[in-house]
Formats: C-alpha cells, sequence, structure tokens
C-alpha cells in the first residue's frame, strides 16, 4: 500500500494541510527567522540541511532550481547550467514548471502555441518523451495550459508525486534533470521538491532576496518528513552579482555567515548578455561561448559537481 493510500476506515492524510501550514507561523522545531542587518554582523543560522546528493537507482540527479521570489536568475540558472553540463559530456534534461514558460522560449519556442505540454504530463498523465524537445540540450516544454495545473492536479489522488512517476520513464537516459519550478511554493513545486535529489537556490544579491529562504526550507522540511526524506538545499548560487557595489558584498557576506559552505563561490554577474542570448533562442554558452557569463555558468557547474563528490566522500 502505497503512502497516499488507506485501509478502509482509516484517516485518509493529503499535504492539504502541510501546504496551508505554510501560510501560518510555524511554532515548534522552525528554524529561526534570518535576520537582515544593516551592516554585516554575526547572526545564529537558520537550520538548513545541506544534503548529499542520493541519486536512484541510475544514478540520476535529479535538481530542482527553487526562490518564491520571481526575478532572481532561476531560469537562466537552470539553462545555462544544463548547457554546461552538457559540454562536460553529461545527458541533460531540462523541466519547464514554470506556467511563464521562460525556459521553454528562451530556447525558441512559443509557449502560448505549444498543443502538449507538461501540462498534460501531469493532469492527463500522457508519457513525458511526448513533450521533449530537441534543443542546446533535451527540455519538456511548458505551456499557457500550466497555469491551470495546480486547480487541476487539487482532485487528484497523489497529486504531489505527479512529476516524480512522470520522470520514471526518461530517468535512466539522463545523468542530469534540471527543473526550473515556479516563484511560488505551491503543487508545482512541490512536485518538484519531491521529485529532486537536491535543490539549487538562486538568490538575488539584495537584502530582501535574502528573507524567503527560511520559508523555503520550511517547505523543504516538511516534503522530507511526509514525501521525501532526501530532498535538502545542495547550494545557493549568488545571482546578478554586482562587485562594485557595497550593497551586493554585504549581501554575499550575509549569505556566507549564515549559510557557510552551502554559498558556492561563483559569482553570477550582472551582464547584458544573460537578456540577449534567450532573444536568440539561445544559452549564453551558446550566444557568447567564450565570454565572462558563459565561463561564470561553467565554473558554477564544476562546483555542483565537485562540491557533491567532497560531500559524498567526507
Amino acid at each position: 500500500m502505497s503512502d497516499l493510500e488507506s485501509a478502509p476506515g482509516d484517516e485518509i492524510h493529503t499535504f492539504d494541510d502541510e501546504l496551508a501550514a505554510l501560510e501560518t507561523p510555524v511554532a515548534v522545531d522552525a528554524p529561526p527567522p534570518v535576520e537582515i542587518p544593516a551592516a554585516p554582523v554575526a547572526a545564529p543560522a537558520p537550520v538548513f540541511v545541506p544534503q548529499a546528493p542520493m541519486p536512484g537507482a541510475t544514478g540520476t540527479r535529479v535538481i530542482a532550481l527553487a526562490n518564491q521570489k520571481g526575478g532572481v536568475a532561476k531560469t537562466t540558472t537552470t539553462l545555462n547550467l544544463g548547457v554546461a553540463f552538457k559540454e562536460m559530456g553529461y545527458r541533460v534534461l531540462l523541466v519547464d514548471l514554470d506556467p511563464q514558460g521562460n525556459l521553454t522560449m528562451s530556447q525558441g519556442l512559443n509557449p502560448d502555441t505549444i498543443e502538449t505540454s507538461m501540462f498534460d504530463v501531469l493532469v492527463r498523465k500522457i508519457p513525458i518523451s511526448d513533450v521533449i524537445e530537441r534543443r542546446e540540450v533535451d527540455l519538456a516544454v511548458a505551456s499557457i495550459d500550466l497555469a491551470g495545473a495546480e486547480l487541476a492536479l487539487a482532485a487528484l489522488i497523489g497529486r504531489e508525486r505527479s512529476l516524480e512517476k512522470a520522470l520514471l520513464e526518461v530517468r535512466d537516459r539522463y545523468d542530469f534533470i534540471l527543473i526550473d519550478t515556479p516563484p511560488s511554493l505551491g503543487l508545482l513545486t512541490i512536485n518538484a521538491f519531491v521529485a529532486a535529489t537536491g535543490v539549487i537556490v538562486p538568490v538575488q544579491c539584495e537584502y530582501l532576496a535574502l528573507r524567503g529562504l527560511v520559508q523555503l526550507e520550511n517547505t523543504l522540511a516538511m516534503v522530507r518528513e511526509n514525501l521525501n526524506p532526501r530532498v535538502g538545499v545542495e547550494g545557493i548560487v549568488p545571482t546578478m552579482y554586482d562587485s562594485r557595489t557595497l550593497h551586493a558584498r554585504e549581501a554575499v557576506e550575509i549569505l556566507e555567515e549564515n549559510f557557510g559552505d552551502l554559498v558556492y563561490k561563483t559569482r553570477i554577474r550582472k551582464t547584458v548578455r544573460y537578456a540577449e542570448a534567450p532573444v536568440k533562442g539561445s544559452s549564453v554558452l551558446g550566444y557568447d561561448p567564450t565570454g565572462a557569463a558563459a565561463e561564470a555558468y561553467r565554473e558554477l557547474a564544476k562546483e555542483v559537481l565537485h562540491g557533491a563528490e567532497a560531500r559524498e566522500h567526507a
């Protein structure tokens, strides 16, 4: 009997209570909130759980790129990290789970005209291979229909595991599956966490962007307790970094004070190249392969690989 089924007469337990709990403060076992001071000072670190990747039977790493705040370069990181892995010889699948479809658009596709997408995979249970497009890397596309996925999923039994089950068909074909999630902590993001072996969090180098990290970890803690005990934060990526400003440097210092080794050393700096590349339907590695922007994601890919190896052999 699965964890989402029950015997006759048993109380049926779904994930609704856990999702509803996100709207109210957690009174017990919640990590202390991150204090964002006017200047960097020592502060007690929140209880983030660093997670050594625990691949499934096939050895595939499924990484969710998540942050409930929008505009933090989540899609940019998903695409360029995936292309960097492919350059290194790995088999890569990207999954666009964001109803905005920015990852799909970044590869030259129009989400408004796509007839079959991740919505159909999650809700209508079609094979995920039917929505994979061959681009710079393999891409499971999003369409405008995905905006209604949360409502449609709410009526389904086992709705939190829809993506996990869909990936079983193709999991052994890839070394990395990277999931671009919506800027929220709703059912689509929960699906990504349940399917994932780890989470990477892109964080804009601004004070206000740091505040959502504890809420994200609270969500992960609930997923670990109820649905996927192995998922945790693999790393935090500082994005939109401008070393010329004191504000950005202090924000990174606060990240490192609170989250330590979880913060990758690579800084994704502000550059117009990240905006120009999607116009051409390309990653920045394809658009400007010898530029500093492309090199930053190559360095990040090495960190993700080597950091995982270091934790596995610690």
